[in-house]
């Protein structure tokens, strides 16, 4: 076994990882080791926007996970594509670039988590940023992270926005901007066509840095911990081979809400009870480890419609060589598209106090990424509950780090989730009904228009709804003491551990989650950086 060592350890190159990497390596006088258990991201379809079509669910770049049977789901399992390269899943992603609600953060402080409001985050948020329209008092220009404006127009996205406005929604030029309520067009985070990840944004501009190394198909297999401190990290290198890398200063974990909770899991963190079945030692009793899971839930309604789509355009070869001749001479058409064209945030009823369910328009339809688009001319629109009440949970069930957790979703577990998937169908049925978009669709595909009742329609959600890619919660910092982590996001009971990852959320922000693991990335370097000065 080779020893290394190090100031700083950071464990995945993923959203987080990559900020952290960056900021904490910009001290020359620091030696920092990144390790990411994927490999580079050297796949072309990574850097082209439409690339999570053939990047998700390839083993190669994808950690491949899947729940167990859901009852919310009526018994069905999901697939929880996850990245497994550099960039982690923002190599992966739709490239939405969504903050959430300025409330979803003073909902964090008024918890406890000093630090963590609107006010306290959106400097970090800007710090990153290097936004196409500008710098203005919510945006930053000159970041690493490119923020853009869609490349891409189809005219039943159109008719969706102008559905919705006819529907009484008003329009939003800017869902970043002073308000996220309303109707418009996602911004992504691409530069000149190609996808900014945060590789990309974070990591390839200084990988030449001498204090800064980078081992891919490096897998972290346990943290160390000596004395009540974390010392270091044991991984598997590239060839096979065990090493342990010591760290001086810190270790800080950004694996992920599945792989962060694992691997405490793995290194004696965690429920005593659900280790000690696993013949893992408890080092430090967490119950909360792997608990308060949250992700959004998708309900996708398809359409058919008389406006040709993005189906009618892939079904041929010539159209195929038109859409990759206009990616390659000028960087836009479909090969430049996000996940969806257009976004809304909406609230199903007036009391609620900022919008609680957000659609993803589509210009196509399918069953999942990776499955080929429908035969017919056809749009999809998504709709999921921004802030679930239902929480999963993950569970150990091997000792070999080989063998990811059990993922317990626990979708639509409680009446109000119900309630709100419910009134987000509805409101998009409504949105259906109005003009432009009435005269441009043929028939309802999934649901059924004869499909009215609440049951029925339930029924219909369980039995076809999915992710949305936004698992949350896992490791959620907090005051109270079954938090896994304080507002330093210091692992309680380990000194010089840190998680900065999604799964640090003590509530799911309301929205796209990759811009918020940014942030988290970007915070906890400071911190770190402030507490060694």
């Amino acid at each position: 076994m080779e020893t290394l060592e190090f100031d700083f350890i950071v464990i995945g190159a993923g959203s987080a990882g990559c900020v952290v990497a960056n900021r904490l390596s910009a001290d020359p006088g620091t030696r920092v080791l990144l390790l990411e258990a994927g490999g580079k991201d050297t796949s072309p379809w990574i850097h082209i926007p439409v690339g999570y079509f053939r990047t998700m669910h390839n083993p190669a770049v994808d950690w491949c996970l899947r729940t167990e049977p859901d009852p919310g789901l009526n018994g069905r399992r999901l697939e929880w594509p996850r990245g497994k390269v550099l960039g982690g899943s923002s190599s992966l992603n739709g490239l939405i670039y969504v903050r959430g609600q300025p409330a979803d953060y003073d909902r964090w402080a008024q918890m406890g988590n000093t630090g963590w409001g609107w006010d306290d985050v959106l400097p970090y948020f800007r710090k990153s940023e290097d936004q196409e329209n500008g710098e203005s008092p919510l945006h930053g220009a000159g970041g690493p992270l490119a923020v853009s404006n869609m490349r891409l127009r189809r005219p039943v996205c159109d008719a969706w926005v102008a559905a919705a406005q006819a529907a009484g929604y008003p329009f939003n030029p800017d869902f970043n901007g002073p308000d996220q309520n309303g109707v418009g067009y996602a911004q992504l985070t691409a530069r000149n066509g190609r996808r900014c990840s945060a590789a990309a944004a974070f990591l390839r501009p200084i990988r030449n840095r001498p204090n800064l190394r980078v081992l891919t198909r490096a897998q972290t297999t346990k943290i160390a911990i000596e004395g009540g401190r974390a010392t270091g990290v044991h991984f598997v290198d590239a060839g096979g081979k065990t090493q342990l890398a010591r760290a001086r200063g810190e270790v800080v974990l950004c694996a992920g809400s599945i792989g962060s909770p694992h691997l405490l899991m793995l290194s004696g963190i965690g429920d005593p009870d659900m280790l000690a079945a696993q013949g893992i030692e408890a080092r430090v009793a967490a119950p909360d480890v792997g608990r308060n899971l949250q992700d959004h839930l998708q309900a996708r309604l398809v359409y058919k419609c008389h406006e040709p789509t993005l189906n009618d355009e892939v079904r041929t070869l010539f159209g195929k060589a038109r859409i990759a001749a206009e990616y390659a001479l000028f960087r836009t058409g479909p090969m430049a598209m996000a996940a969806s064209l257009a976004l809304a945030f909406l609230r199903t009823r007036p009391e609620v106090a900022t919008p609680d369910i957000q659609f993803h328009i589509q210009p196509w339809s399918a069953d999942s990424p990776g499955a080929g688009v429908h035969p017919f001319s056809a749009f999809t629109a998504s709709v999921c509950q921004l802030r679930p009440e239902s929480r999963g949970w993950l569970s150990l069930t091997s000792p070999d780090y080989r063998v990811p957790p059990a993922i317990h979703p626990n979708y639509l577990a409680t009446e109000g989730d119900c309630a709100t998937i419910l009134a987000g169908v509805r409101v998009a049925r409504a949105i259906s009904a109005q003009e432009p978009l009435k005269s441009l669709i043929s028939a309802a595909h999934s649901p059924a228009d004869d499909l009215l009742d609440d049951a029925g329609l339930l029924d219909w959600v369980r039995n076809t709804a999915t992710t949305i890619y936004h698992p949350s919660g896992t490791c959620r910092m907090g005051i109270d003491p079954r938090a896994v982590l304080d507002p330093q996001l210091r692992l309680r009971g380990v000194e010089g551990l840190r998680v900065a990852d999604c799964s640090i959320m003590p509530e799911i922000v309301s929205g796209n989650t990759n811009a918020a693991a940014i942030m988290i990335g970007e915070k906890v370097s400071a911190m770190i950086r402030a507490q060694r000065r």
